[in-house]
């Protein structure tokens, strides 16, 4: 299941030439990420108030295919690849048209508010399993 949301790219997102700065990619692909857990019933404030327990970018590798420019209207493609008891790891693409210009493979691992490593709960892990085809 891969789930979309677009942004367009405003005045506060380039640099003097019009140019993404390149550290505005990660806050589109953050975007997209809380949206696809908002998408299933999945929200940060929830996790920590429910749970005590919060999703933190553990690792990503990215790639730089070619600029977003001011105005352009940026997709971004967000796709469970793996989940497991304690991490998710998701590819995210993002396009214009049908350009790729940034793609991005992150971890996120789930922690408790005192920073180690914990287990997903069930319900939550139920949501993000929803389909998913490898576990």
């Amino acid at each position: 299941m891969t789930h979309e949301s677009v942004y367009r790219v405003y005045h506060e997102d380039v640099d003097l030439a019009g140019i993404v700065y390149y550290a505005n990619y990660f806050k589109f692909i953050e975007r997209a990420r809380t949206e696809l857990l908002r998408k299933r019933g999945i929200t940060h404030t929830g996790m920590s108030d429910q749970h005590g327990l919060g999703f933190v970018v553990s690792k990503v590798t990215a790639h730089y295919f070619s600029p977003l420019r001011f105005e352009d209207l940026a997709r971004v493609q967000t796709e469970i690849t793996k989940l497991t008891k304690v991490r998710i790891e998701m590819t995210q693409i993002i396009r214009t048209n049908q350009s790729k210009r940034f793609e991005a493979k992150v971890t996120i691992a789930c922690m408790d508010l005192k920073g180690k490593v914990a287990k997903i709960p069930g319900d939550i892990l139920d949501r993000l399993q929803q389909g998913q085809v490898n576990k």
